[in-house]
C-alpha cells in the first residue's frame, strides 16, 4: 500500500471532496501559499480563487462567513492556521455554529468543518502550542475529531465534509510530516468509531492525537519485557465510542489515559469519570492519567519537552498499575 504524510493525506481528501462536490470550498489565512503546514498548497491552481479564499487576519470573520455559507447550502472547510487562534472567535464557535440547528428548531443544518492545527511543536511557545480540544467537547452541538494517522485523517475529514454537523477537526502539528499507509480506494470513517491500534492483554492505554504514536512506542518497549499493552485511539471525542474503550478495559482491567493537554480539566478526566461511573467493578487498579503539566507551553525546547508527556511517562504509569 502506498504511503503519504498526514499533510498529503489531508490535501488529497480536500481535492477529492472539492472535485466531487462544487459546494465545498476552503477559507482562511494564507491558503494559496499553503502555509504554515502545506495542506492547501496547490489548491488555488486546481480550483481557482473562488473556492480557495484567502481572508484578512480575522478569525471571527472566517468562522462567521463560514457559518453563513453553511446555512445557505455551501460546505466550507475553514482553516484556523493554529488552533490557538480560535480563541479570537469563541462567540462564533460556541454561541453560533454550535447552537444554530437547536435554536431554529432543526430547520437548518451546519455542514462546516473547522480545521484546527493543534499541540506543541519545537519552540512555537505559549500562543501556538495549546491543546484545547476539551473546551469544545464541553459545548453541545459540536463534533470533535482528532486523528492520529494519515489514513484516519483522510477518512475522517472526508466524512466530516459530507456531514451535516459543525466539526472541529484537530490535527496535531507534529504529525503533519509523519508517513503512513493510506488506501488508494475511497474510505469514509464514521464519526464515533474508535480504533484499537495495538492489541494487548495486561493494560489498556487510551491515547489521542500525537500521543497515540508515543503510546505505541512505549507499548513496544514494554512488550520486550512481556508486558502486553493494548492501545486504543478514540479518533473522535464527540461523539465518543465508549463501547470499544470499555470492551478493552473489561479485557485488561487496567487503564492509562494519555493526552497532551494540560491535565486539569482535560478530556482524559471525562474518560476517567465514565470508567469510574460505569465500569468501576471492572478495574483492578486505580485509573492512571498522563498529561501535560498545568503551565503555558514554554518557548525553550528543553523546557517544552519537560512540560509535555513522553514515552517514559507512559511506561511509568503502566508499571504503577501492574
Amino acid at each position: 500500500m502506498r504511503k503519504l504524510t498526514m499533510a498529503e493525506a489531508l490535501r488529497e481528501a480536500l481535492i477529492e471532496e472539492m472535485t466531487r462536490d462544487p459546494r465545498v470550498f476552503v477559507i482562511g489565512e494564507d491558503l494559496r501559499a499553503g502555509v504554515p503546514f502545506g495542506v492547501t498548497k496547490g489548491l488555488v491552481e486546481q480550483f481557482g480563487e473562488d473556492r480557495v479564499l484567502d481572508t484578512p487576519i480575522s478569525e471571527a470573520a472566517i468562522i462567521g462567513a463560514s457559518l453563513g455559507a453553511a446555512i445557505t447550502g455551501m460546505r466550507p472547510v475553514a482553516d484556523m492556521h493554529f488552533a490557538d487562534f480560535v480563541t479570537c472567535a469563541m462567540d462564533e464557535v460556541v454561541n453560533q455554529i454550535a447552537k444554530v440547528r437547536y435554536m431554529f428548531g432543526g430547520q437548518m443544518d451546519v455542514p462546516l468543518t473547522l480545521r484546527m492545527p493543534t499541540g506543541s511543536v519545537k519552540g512555537a511557545a505559549a500562543h501556538h502550542s495549546q491543546s484545547l480540544e476539551s473546551w469544545f467537547v464541553h459545548t453541545p452541538g459540536l463534533r470533535v475529531v482528532f486523528p492520529s494517522t494519515p489514513a484516519d485523517a483522510k477518512g475522517l475529514l472526508k466524512t466530516c465534509i459530507r456531514g451535516l454537523d459543525p466539526v472541529l477537526f484537530f490535527e496535531h502539528k507534529r504529525l503533519y510530516k509523519m508517513s503512513g499507509e493510506v488506501p488508494e480506494e475511497e474510505v469514509l470513517i464514521p464519526l464515533g468509531t474508535a480504533d484499537v491500534k495495538r492489541e494487548g492483554s495486561d493494560v489498556t492505554v487510551v491515547a489521542t492525537g500525537c500521543m497515540v504514536q508515543l503510546a505505541l512506542d512505549a507499548a513496544d518497549r514494554l512488550g520486550q519485557e512481556g508486558i502486553e499493552v493494548e492501545v486504543v485511539d478514540p479518533r473522535c471525542l464527540a461523539p465518543f465510542d465508549k463501547a470499544t474503550v470499555f470492551a478493552s478495559v473489561r479485557k485488561t482491567n487496567r487503564v492509562v489515559i494519555v493526552e497532551e493537554a494540560a491535565k486539569t480539566g482535560a478530556f482524559g478526566a471525562q474518560i476517567a469519570a465514565w470508567l469510574a461511573e460505569e465500569l468501576f467493578d471492572g478495574l483492578d487498579a486505580p485509573i492512571q492519567r498522563v498529561a501535560a503539566k498545568d503551565v503555558p507551553i514554554p518557548f525553550s525546547p528543553p523546557m517544552e519537552e519537560f512540560v509535555i508527556p513522553n514515552a517514559a511517562d507512559v511506561e511509568a504509569a503502566v508499571r504503577r498499575i501492574l
